[in-house]
């Protein structure tokens, strides 16, 4: 696709390497994979020779790409040691999960405020779509709410415009929805459906504030439905606490 620079920018070369790094993020090109000659480039991005060399140079610093003399330039293996490793198997316990969620409120909170800002009409649709799945598994107690659940956040985050935000929830993956949900509204003795639904009509809070602009409504909502799953989380925390003492269960 040709790259179309802001004409208010006197950067090309950091347009031409925003515009690679989101084409490697996507996986358009695989690690080990020659790319294009600089030639391909330039047509690609209607852009000078010496722009393209910079931009090389310059993923080359960030160790994105290697050059190979008289071969071409390559994308090299990401460093997985930098990598965010969060493991569904290190997540034991409800506290682990309520770990995650005050992580979740710090990040997603200001992730809803820039949605609320940066939103394009697509984002808009897409987040709607997502939420009428959920409202149909909800209503029709069938399929796995938890997947539009993720779903939605990490379509507001898309909708940042800050791919990191969207990187690092999608690195967290499933671990962002805890995986004991419906276990956990069994256990604070509330109905899944009604627990569901509530969750749903929190969803549309944020949705409909990013919908609107309103930065600072959409920080609340976000920060309000976090906020009630990890006191929904407490409850049942509490409620299994007495059910262990009950029968006489010692941890």
């Amino acid at each position: 696709m040709p790259l179309s620079p802001d004409p208010r920018s006197r950067n090309l070369t950091q347009n031409v390497v925003a515009a690679l790094s989101e084409r490697i993020r996507r996986g358009e090109y695989h690690a080990g994979e020659k790319l294009p000659t600089e030639s391909k480039f330039m047509e690609s991005f209607g852009v000078s020779r010496t722009v393209i060399r910079e931009a090389m140079s310059r993923l080359q610093a960030a160790g994105l790409v290697e050059t190979r003399h008289g071969i071409g330039t390559f994308l090299r293996e990401p460093k997985t040691e930098r990598q965010l490793r969060i493991h569904n198997e290190s997540i034991l316990t409800m506290l682990d999960v309520m770990a995650i969620l005050e992580l979740r409120i710090s990040l997603e909170t200001e992730a809803a405020g820039l949605a609320a800002l940066r939103r394009t009409e697509d984002h808009i649709q897409r987040l709607r779509g997502i939420l009428n799945e959920f409202a149909r598994h909800v209503q029709n107690k069938t399929g796995n709410a938890a997947v539009s659940d993720l779903a939605f956040h990490l379509m507001v985050a898309t909708a940042t415009g800050n791919r990191y935000f969207h990187d690092i929830l999608e690195q967290l993956g499933s671990a962002i929805i805890p995986r004991t949900r419906i276990d956990s509204a069994a256990l604070a003795e509330d109905d899944p459906h009604n627990y569901l639904s509530r969750i749903h009509l929190e969803h549309e809070d944020i949705y409909s504030a990013i919908v609107r602009k309103d930065p600072d409504a959409a920080r609340a909502a976000m920060r309000t439905h976090l906020t009630n799953s990890r006191e929904r989380l407490r409850q049942s925390q509490a409620v299994a606490t007495r059910q262990d003492s009950e029968s006489g269960l010692h941890l």
